[in-house]
């Protein structure tokens, strides 16, 4: 997907909170909306080069969103908005090959106590719900999940277990928001349960992808898949 708006280079000051991050543009100090809530701490480090995305909305109080950065030479996307919309685009065009068969496109569907990002369908009456994570962890090619603790995500794998039970398929997409990814692991150092629970979703017939981009600093799609080590 190609972002729209207008897009600028900054340099990356400080993060105060989740939410909210200064960069410096054209030697002021610019208050700007961080679009994630993980830590990111390997990513925005003081005087790195980020992304801003322009968000011409009066009723904000900034009016940028810091959309990337670069880490090194590398670029990565940590907006969280981002990686649902990235795979949206790439079910429409079916560069998902084991969903290629599900016609049916519907964003955030519930199921049991949980909502899920998509919820497909083809004609023939069979149904998949899909979790979608983005992934902004990496370290020398090696990319994992989480990187704050997460009891959300936990529920949502063991929702998906409950839903192959139903005859419905079930499955959880990581999606690398960056490239020339070696493979992707769950973060077991992070949060253990969460690994544990991705076990034993895949174990239960939960199926697991995970899937790189190509990405620039206005554009961002799905490319290949990774191989996956758990």
């Amino acid at each position: 997907m190609r972002i729209e708006n207008k897009i600028l280079v900054a340099k990356f000051i400080r993060r105060p909170n989740r939410f909210q991050g200064y960069v410096l543009m054209e030697g002021k100090e610019e208050l700007v909306h961080v679009p994630n809530t993980g830590r990111c701490k390997e990513i925005l480090i003081e005087g790195c080069n980020v992304i801003l995305r322009e968000e011409n909305n009066p009723t904000r109080k900034t009016k940028y969103d810091l959309i990337a950065a670069y880490k090194g030479e590398k670029l990565i996307n940590i907006d969280s908005q981002i990686p649902n919309k990235v795979v949206e685009e790439a079910l429409k065009n079916g560069k998902i090959l084991s969903l290629k068969k599900y016609n049916n496109i519907c964003r955030e569907k519930t199921f049991g106590n949980s909502r899920f990002d998509f919820k497909l369908s083809n004609d023939e009456g069979e149904e998949y719900y899909l979790e979608v994570k983005g992934v902004t962890l990496e370290d020398d090619g090696v990319a994992r999940f989480p990187d704050a603790p997460t009891e959300r995500g936990c529920k949502h794998l063991l929702e998906l277990v409950e839903v192959k039970r139903t005859n419905r398929g079930a499955g959880v997409l990581f999606l690398m928001q960056m490239d020339n990814i070696k493979r992707f692991s769950p973060n077991d150092i992070t949060d253990a349960k969460f690994g544990e629970a991705l076990r034993f979703a895949k174990l239960n017939g939960v199926d697991v992808f995970a899937y790189e981009c190509n990405i620039e600093e206005s554009l961002i799609e799905l490319t290949k898949e990774v191989k996956i080590e758990m």
